[in-house]
């Protein structure tokens, strides 16, 4: 979650547990399922009950902003009402950047995953709930915050424990990680989820535009189809594990749903509560050689109890207690967390993945699976493995992603994502990774074949004949299959040849015309088209009579050959004259 804003009050207990129940009181008359006329819709029903997460999570199930919207709905019309940091209309107003990001992402994701049917509405209230939409819009015109937005580090005191991912290389934390920028991605996320949405040449998190287009293709991944009730649940909670986070979420999806209006850049609400406030909750994040806040001490560790006074062998008198080694009111030190299954990971090993290939443009038929495995050799579950394609290649998981994230399962195993074949052919490799953990990568190679067909037949059975020096008034057309199935943009050749033995190129009969209308005999380069069709130039005769054949083979093997005539134009034999009269 975001640092602390600068304008955020420190609260004290009292206020605090006020706080607490007027939030309670206001996420009762707000509970999802129930809407302003007491009609249930279906964006705002329920969760399902079988939507759960997975067990990473796009922020690291950092802290986040628990204002709810107001009850009344949004005003469309442009604010008049208070100053940054008030209340009142103002909180349906989205800083105008900001809202163009949102609703750029949802145009490309609209064309990327159609499928999907991402709100750009969805988009805003994740922003709005993780940073207050950048800190009320405070970002250039590029679209980047102007100051950093870092939620605390991850290092497992109230928060999950995520050690360093990135060398501080976007949070400048080298020991733990934290969630970075408007949309919060923690380090190891933003790594493959990371889009440029600007086109800059960058995928930065702290920019609005990358951020709002990665969060977007996080949301749309797994083939989820956010119009539906159910994968919407488990797209939201696989942002932050939390069901007070969904309904929360879903509370301002649905607000923003009803209206809202652009406002100037800087000059939108800044959220006042967050979801570790509370008692001993400390209102700025703590990182590593910071001071304390401002006004607030250290609590003082337990103090040491006074021991038992026994007496003395034989009665009389009482021993002299030993002073405390630790004086009293000193901070006692955080205890050492235990060991998490990532820490206990030794090495990875291949478990059972068969042999990867695949045609262009096909889906892969096997998908790899990766064992995570401690020094003794026992398996280890709820452990996040990272697969990354690397390489010049265009091959990528199901849904276009060249990143996935799978945690390990009960039998210490993770499964990828299916690889879908790109156009270009050859070598894959896919790596797979322990994410917060320096182990040796495990490299998977997958092969991408040719298109290819096993068979070839002629779409008619027109004769193919010429006279000599004419032209073929029929043009050879030709189906390539696969395996009965259509095969579809699949190489070809097609070459004049001598004869059914001799398949060397012939010198002399039918012939195709190149560009410049010289004479060529073989054509390359030819492809089937979507119907696996492919449809030869027109074919012409020199002077030379007799039988030709033209040979037509595929990648994968298919070929066909036809017969070619060129023959002279039969002449009919002169009637006999007639006989003289007598």
């Amino acid at each position: 979650m975001a640092a602390q804003f600068g304008r955020r009050l420190r609260k004290g207990a009292a206020t605090t547990a006020v706080a607490a129940v007027a939030v309670a009181a206001l996420s009762a008359s707000q509970a999802p399922g129930v809407n302003d006329h007491g009609r249930q819709t279906a964006a705002d029903a329920t969760p399902s009950p079988e939507a759960s997460a997975s067990d990473g999570s796009a922020t690291g199930n950092s802290p986040y902003y628990t204002d709810l919207p107001p009850l009344k709905s949004p005003n469309p019309s442009p604010p008049t009402g208070p100053a940054p940091g008030g209340t009142g209309t103002t909180e349906s107003g989205i800083p105008a950047t900001v809202l163009d990001a949102y609703k750029k992402a949802e145009t490309a994701l609209r064309e990327a995953k159609p499928g999907c049917n991402l709100p750009w509405q969805l988009l805003a209230a994740i922003g709005r709930v993780e940073s207050g939409q950048a800190r009320g819009g405070r970002v250039d015109a590029d679209g980047t915050t102007i100051k950093k937005i870092l939620g605390p580090q991850l290092d497992g005191n109230g928060f999950a424990l995520i050690k360093d991912t990135d060398d501080g290389a976007y949070d400048g934390n080298s020991s733990y990680d934290q969630a970075v920028g408007p949309m919060q991605f923690i380090p190891s996320t933003w790594a493959w989820a990371g889009r440029d949405g600007n086109d800059d040449g960058k995928k930065d998190p702290n920019n609005i535009y990358d951020a709002a287009l990665a969060a977007g293709h996080y949301l749309c991944r797994n083939n989820w189809d956010l119009s539906q009730q159910g994968d919407l649940d488990r797209a939201i909670l696989s942002y932050n594990n939390s069901r007070d986070y969904l309904n929360l979420v879903m509370r301002w999806l649905e607000y923003y749903r009803k209206g809202t209006h652009e406002v100037p850049d800087g000059t939108g609400t800044l959220p006042d509560n967050r979801s570790d406030d509370g008692a001993g909750a400390s209102p700025t994040p703590t990182v590593p050689g910071a001071t304390n806040p401002a006004g607030s001490t250290p609590k003082p560790g337990p103090k040491p109890e006074k021991p038992d006074t026994p007496q003395k062998p034989g009665g009389g008198g009482t021993t002299t207690p030993k002073p405390p080694t630790t004086p009293p009111g000193t901070p006692s030190a955080p205890p050492t967390p235990p060991p998490t299954p990532t820490d206990t990971v030794d090495h990875l090993e291949d478990a059972g993945t068969a042999k990867l290939t695949a045609m262009a443009g096909d889906a892969f038929g096997r998908r790899i699976s990766t064992r995570a495995v401690t020094e003794a050799g026992k398996a280890v579950a709820k452990v996040r493995v990272r697969f990354t394609i690397v390489g010049d290649t265009d091959t990528t998981f199901t849904g276009g992603e060249d990143v996935a994230t799978v945690a390990t399962n009960s039998s210490g195993v993770a499964v990828a994502p299916a690889l879908q074949a790109g156009e270009k052919t050859g070598t894959v490799t896919v790596r797979a990774t322990v994410v917060g953990r320096a182990v040796p990568g495990l490299d998977y190679k997958a092969t991408v074949t040719e298109r290819a067909a096993d068979a070839l037949a002629r779409t008619g059975d027109a004769a193919l004949t010429c006279a000599p020096g004419g032209t073929f008034v029929n043009q050879v057309e030709v189906k390539a299959t696969y395996k009965g199935a259509v095969a579809d943009g699949v190489a070809a050749t097609a070459t004049l040849i001598k004869s059914a033995d001799d398949p060397t190129v012939t010198d002399k009969g039918p012939y195709f015309k190149d560009t410049d209308g010289k004479t060529v005999r073989t054509l390359t380069g030819l492809k089937t088209d979507a119907e696996g069709l492919l449809k030869l130039p027109k074919l012409y005769a020199d002077d030379t009579t007799g039988t030709f054949l033209l040979r037509v083979t595929t990648a994968g093997g298919a070929t066909l050959t036809v017969e070619l005539t060129v023959a002279a134009a039969e002449t009919s034999s002169p009637s006999p004259s007639a006989s003289p009269s007598a």
